[in-house]
């Protein structure tokens, strides 16, 4: 009995021993494994080099430009060298990340018969009407024609016409350097036609320093999707003026012809309403001079933010809302005229706010309330009202008067209110700034997602920046080809899946514990059962110690 005792001691201290080593095995090899990947953050692998690789993009924006030399337009030695390809390339000096090139592609060739025809006319828009612009032609392309230097087409002082569709007219040269002097002049309203300086800074103004250009650079809207235009007529004084205007059949004969040929740059929607007892935010000062009201051209900024409160239509918008106010002034403070800053009454009687909009005020003729009961009634002259809107939604676009070449001539733009390359300029722009605006989006958010390690990225998050990264790279190679079209819907894409990735809900840090509260969480949960297992190690690693160095007993 008394070894029986003994040995059933030792069986306990071995099965105890056993028992620990189980449990620290199962631990070790299955609970902490299980545990680490169960509670790991899901990272989904993203383009980090690509994306760094965005930042020293070159865009090289290649502007196709067709040039058709008639008879006698250069000598009969340089007309026998047609056709041939000519290439002008120079970088836009703008201090940004991304370095851009405008390059010129000028193919020359002959005139054909009808071409001929149309370019021995003695009237310009006759010439236009028969040199119909061919279907196939490209967005961003242009043709230019180089005509007799005695050709009475142009005026005789003019040396280069712009017209409204892709199509110029340059005068030629009998002279040995017939090539260099009309190639020069081919680039000069080549540039007033598609990209400018002036152009892509408005375009990147977001991105620019802000001492680099002033205000009136920053004037365009933003690129976007889509765009909210609401006309407001603003009547403070309904007992005294009963005004009625026709904003339904101004906008279709208008409004609608520029929205339409504006409608590759994004959707509009067109709405209207009538506010009243709306006054402005600024008491206008009294001149006794001409005894008539005026709102000084400093007094301006105030006026819009009292008015904004009423118009209501920004708040529940996806898309810029761009507001044009037609302001009847009250009784009491009629006529009232807006200064500039010279402090001379503005011609148009209206100003506007860069990618806000616009308010024009509508005086009444004086005579109108000669023997006349209050309220007067009041037809909005609607024709002078859209001139003025449509020249202010111009502005908003960055749709401005090109950079004309010296000995220009050039007409404004018909019904459309803006010309055919007019808008491919202002796809350049868009294209430009799309792809600005996607390559920061992506850069910002691959350094939040590489500082901070506990952000979850989801499949279709990553997903979203490998289609943007795509995009990005898509639209630099179309630009550089000259399909202006496809570079466009390109950078949209780019813009759209980068910010649906950068914007995605589950990127919120907030959601995910930060490491400090994971250990206070999991520390009262694996320390009572962390102590015992590493107890019994501890025990079991002294006494096989102690085993070891007992010396071995020799008979």
């Amino acid at each position: 009995m008394a070894a029986a005792g003994p040995a059933a001691t030792d069986l306990e201290v071995v099965r105890g021993k056993r028992a620990a080593l189980f449990f620290a095995t199962v631990v070790i090899v299955l609970g902490l494994p299980l545990w680490w990947k169960t509670t790991e953050t899901y990272r989904a692998p993203l383009p980090y080099s690509e994306i760094s690789g965005l930042n020293s993009l070159k865009l090289r924006l290649m502007v196709p430009v067709t040039v058709v030399f008639t008879q006698e337009s250069v000598p009969l030695d340089d007309q026998e060298k047609l056709p041939f390809t000519v290439v002008h390339e120079r970088e836009i000096p703008l201090k940004y990340k991304l370095k851009i090139k405008c390059r010129f592609q000028k193919a020359y060739r002959r005139a054909l018969d009808h071409e001929e025809a149309a370019l021995s006319l003695g009237n310009i828009q006759e010439a236009e009407t028969m040199l119909a612009e061919p279907s196939e032609q490209a967005e961003g392309s242009l043709t230019v024609y180089v005509i007799s230097e005695r050709s009475s087409l142009l005026p005789q002082d003019m040396m280069s016409y712009i017209g409204p569709k892709r199509m110029a007219v340059v005068r030629g040269i009998m002279h040995r350097e017939a090539f260099n002097i009309i190639g020069r002049r081919i680039i000069q309203v080549a540039q007033a036609m598609s990209l400018t300086e002036d152009v892509l800074a408005a375009a990147l103004a977001d991105h620019l320093p802000e001492d680099k250009w002033s205000s009136d650079k920053r004037r365009p809207l933003k690129s976007s999707l889509g765009y909210e235009i609401t006309f407001s007529l603003l009547n403070p004084d309904p007992k005294s003026h009963d005004v009625h205007w026709d904003i339904e059949g101004a906008v279709q004969r208008h409004v609608q012809p520029f929205l339409s040929a504006l409608s590759a740059a994004g959707n509009f929607s067109v709405d209207s309403q009538i506010l009243y007892y709306a006054v402005l935010g600024v008491n206008p000062r009294f001149d006794s001079a001409s005894s008539s009201y005026y709102l000084a051209a400093h007094s301006l900024p105030h006026v819009i933010n009292p008015v904004e409160s009423r118009l209501g239509s920004s708040a529940a918008s996806l898309y810029p809302v761009l507001n044009f106010l037609l302001y009847v002034p009250e009784l009491a403070h009629s006529p009232l005229y807006i200064q500039d800053k010279d402090g001379a009454p503005v011609a148009t009687n209206a100003f506007h706010s860069p990618r806000w909009g616009g308010i024009m005020v509508y005086n009444l003729d004086p005579k109108a309330y000669n023997g006349s009961q209050l309220p007067v009634s009041v037809e909005v002259d609607m024709v002078r009202v859209m001139e003025v809107f449509l020249a202010q939604l111009r502005l908003l676009f960055g749709i401005a008067q090109p950079q004309l070449p010296p000995k220009c001539l050039f007409f404004g733009p018909k019904s459309e209110g803006i010309m055919t390359w007019e808008l491919d300029r202002l796809l350049w722009a868009r294209s430009v700034e799309n792809l600005a605006t996607a390559t920061t989006t992506l850069t910002s958010l691959a350094q939040l997602l590489g500082k901070i390690s506990n952000i979850v990225i989801k499949d279709d998050v990553a997903s979203e920046v490998y289609r943007a990264v795509a995009a990005v790279q898509k639209a630099a190679e179309e630009l550089s080809s000259g399909h202006l079209a496809s570079a466009f819907a390109a950078s949209q894409e780019a813009v759209t899946s980068s910010e649906r990735a950068f914007f995605d809900p589950s990127l919120l840090h907030l959601l995910y514990f930060p490491d400090d509260q994971k250990f206070a969480i999991y520390i009262p949960l694996f320390l009572p059962m962390a102590v015992p297992i590493l107890l019994s190690l501890f025990k079991i690693f002294l006494e096989t110690r102690k085993s070891w160095k007992k010396p071995e007993k020799i008979d």
